[in-house]
């Protein structure tokens, strides 16, 4: 009798130890998911602020820049799909294809953005525009705040994976659902990292 009450609870002990271990894990992984939550909203919010730029820095780009059509429009549908995957990116933040989509449309309208900076210095009257000159400050502004909150985001989607991903934590992520999460990569290819050459 003794015997099986040593056992039961002995039993007992290791399953309430197992518990506790569980919930401390899911709290844990509870805690750097909803942290990664919150470097993708700072994400946003830099987002969204450089979208409320472009028709302003468009604007007036137009009045200097009318047979600059193509280009102008290029930045407004640029626009309109980051702005689309950025969406789709906050509905399903977990699918690295819909953060990829999100990195190759912000990559389409910074690259529309900077052929419209080209432009710009091609043009002395736009260029020394004060609206033009301020927008264009706050929008390096904004874009410099984007890649310190794309930076943070991924150190902490690192920090998620990483104690998602580890044995034994692996164990109660996987029956609860936790997945590795997509980190958002500014570049895709070693040639996109080279830097620009200029040659006269």
């Amino acid at each position: 009798m003794r015997v099986m009450n040593t056992n039961l609870m002995v039993v007992s002990a290791v399953v309430a130890a197992l518990l506790v271990w569980g919930v401390l894990v899911y709290n844990r992984l509870m805690a750097l998911r909803n942290r990664t939550s919150n470097a993708l909203a700072q994400i946003d919010v830099q987002l969204k602020r450089r979208y409320d730029l472009v028709p302003n820095l468009v604007a007036v780009a137009k009045k200097y820049l009318e047979h600059e059509s193509q280009t102008l429009e290029a930045v407004i549908r640029a626009r309109g799909q980051a702005q689309a995957a950025a969406s789709a990116l906050r509905a399903a933040p977990g699918k690295p294809e819909v953060a990829e989509a999100m990195v190759a449309a912000e990559g389409a309208l910074g690259g529309a953005l900077g052929r419209l900076m080209v432009l710009t210095e091609s043009y002395p009257d736009l260029k020394a525009d004060d609206t033009m000159r301020s927008l264009s400050e706050e929008l390096g502004s904004t874009e410099n705040r984007i890649g310190y909150a794309r930076q943070a985001y991924n150190d902490q989607v690192l920090e998620f994976n990483n104690a998602s991903r580890a044995f034994p934590a692996i164990v109660v992520a996987s029956i609860l659902g936790f997945h590795a999460m997509p980190m958002l990569q500014s570049t895709q290819s070693a040639q996109e990292r080279e830097a620009v050459r200029v040659q006269f």
